[in-house]
């Protein structure tokens, strides 16, 4: 990875035909190429219903891309408003630069523990595990003996044709379950983890 972080500046335009405008403007790339030309760097532009995202590899790139937007939009008469953040890579969500990244690897298993245990805790008060490991099986009966496997365990699981849905608290537990899988489901099996689609209880242990 060439960038240390992912910076967005978020333009907030008020009616669409203001973003409209805004969006034509911008695809014109005015704020892509000024950039470009003053720091070297690229600047993604994307669109919301109400706002504008700028894309940046490092700090000095978005608050010149923020500039030149404020220039071009001034220039249309339109009024926005602009907000910077960084993608914080444990937390996985757009923060202010304010909030202090974690520098050590303790550090960073701190604050990753942080978020595990955060979304156990989100999983134990909505009483239902907010992610899964989801398997893909190439029969039906190799479907019907792992759902039984598991439910045996203690955990729920949802089975639909070839396919089963297994509950986990949070992210962690999600790939350690998937891992698990992938080794014990037949040849043949595709295996991921990822957020819950679907309502299964929270698992006490």
């Amino acid at each position: 990875m060439t960038d240390s972080t992912d910076w967005r500046v978020t333009i907030s335009l008020t009616g669409q035909a203001h973003v409209e405008q805004a969006r034509q403007s911008f695809s014109e790339q005015e704020v892509e190429q000024d950039v470009r030309q003053k720091l070297g760097r690229n600047v993604v532009v994307g669109a919301g219903d109400s706002q504008i995202f700028l894309y940046a590899g490092t700090e000095l790139a978005a608050t010149e891309a923020e500039r030149t937007a404020r220039e071009v939009l001034g220039k249309l008469g339109i009024e926005a408003e602009f907000a910077l953040h960084r993608w914080h890579p444990i937390e996985e969500e757009w923060q202010s630069p304010d909030v202090a990244m974690p520098q050590t690897d303790a550090e960073r298993q701190a604050e990753h523990q942080r978020l595990e245990d955060a979304e156990t805790a989100d999983s134990l008060a909505a009483g239902t595990a907010l992610w899964q490991a989801r398997v893909e099986l190439e029969s039906h009966r190799e479907a019907v003996a792992l759902a039984h496997k598991l439910q045996g365990e203690g955990y729920p699981v949802v089975r639909r044709w070839k396919f089963l849905i297994v509950g986990a608290n949070n992210d962690d537990d999600a790939q350690v379950l998937a891992e698990r899988l992938r080794q014990e489901a037949p040849p043949g099996a595709t295996v991921r983890a990822e957020p819950a689609d679907v309502r299964l209880p929270y698992i006490p242990f």
